[in-house]
């Protein structure tokens, strides 16, 4: 899809990210050029800040925010970080090929915040926290659990900027396991569920996709099966094309219960 932008920006620094009126952000752009884009008429390359895609942290994983889906399937992991097959089981929740996984970055899939959004399952998983930008020359960070809202939908404010995500190396040192569904055979997901279970013997509970906002639930310790149950009979289901509510609620039961009692055999 052409866009009819009249302008195109290197960032260079942060001051390069103040949008002029009809100006968005650039990243991968995969969603940003598969449809009409009304009223935009220029986009600033976040790209060229030349942000380090992965950065190993004292105790952790630094993803920025351009790191492409790509980059981040490919990374060599720490031996330790027992959770890393997260990573490619959420990258193949995608349905990508080749070329758009080598664009697609992990923050634009964030920002999007579709249901189905892979990355947003994976870093709410496994705890990470987002390093925002903030229009002033500060930062915050949010859990990315509490960033996304809503279908299509974030606590982003105006001139707010997703930086990086940083991954605890608990988390990573968990045992995880994750199912995905979808509707299709070759479709966008309907649930995806993950469980990981941490040193200390805590179980979260992840589940994405059949809601409409990321849901999050720890157990202090092994959960019963009707505990587990319990947690989902009160979630909102989401509705579209890709699945009714009801399937959604069921296939998501069932997903929850196996990767629950495999993180915990």
């Amino acid at each position: 899809m052409d866009l009819a932008v009249e302008s195109l920006r290197a960032a260079r620094t942060r001051a390069d990210l103040r949008l002029a009126p009809g100006e968005r952000l650039l990243a991968g752009g995969t969603w940003l050029f598969s449809e009409p884009q009304p009223g935009v008429t220029g986009l600033v390359d976040l790209t060229t800040l030349g942000w380090e895609p992965l950065e190993r942290t004292r105790d952790g994983l630094r993803v920025a925010a351009t790191c492409t889906v790509e980059q981040l399937a490919a990374h060599t992991p720490d031996p330790a970080w027992t959770a890393w097959p997260l990573v490619g089981a959420c990258a193949d929740a995608l349905l990508m090929s080749f070329k758009v996984q080598g664009q697609a970055t992990v923050g634009g899939n964030v920002a999007m915040a579709l249901p189905a959004g892979a990355m947003t399952a994976l870093l709410v998983a496994l705890d990470a926290v987002a390093v925002v930008w903030t229009p002033d020359g500060g930062e915050r960070r949010s859990a990315v659990a509490d960033v996304v809202v809503g279908p299509g939908r974030t606590t982003l404010a105006p001139g707010e900027v997703l930086r990086a995500f940083d991954v605890p190396g608990h988390a990573l040192r968990a045992r995880a396991a994750v199912r995905q569904v979808s509707l299709t055979a070759v479709g966008r997901s309907a649930s995806l569920v993950v469980a990981r279970r941490d040193a200390d013997g805590t179980v979260t509970l992840t589940v994405t996709a059949a809601t409409p906002r990321p849901v999050q639930h720890r157990f202090a310790s092994l959960p019963t099966s009707s505990q587990v149950s319990g947690v989902l009979a009160g979630l909102e289901w989401y509705d579209d094309v890709h699945g009714a509510p009801d399937w959604r609620r069921a296939v998501t039961t069932l997903l929850a219960h196996e990767v629950v009692e495999e993180v915990t055999a």
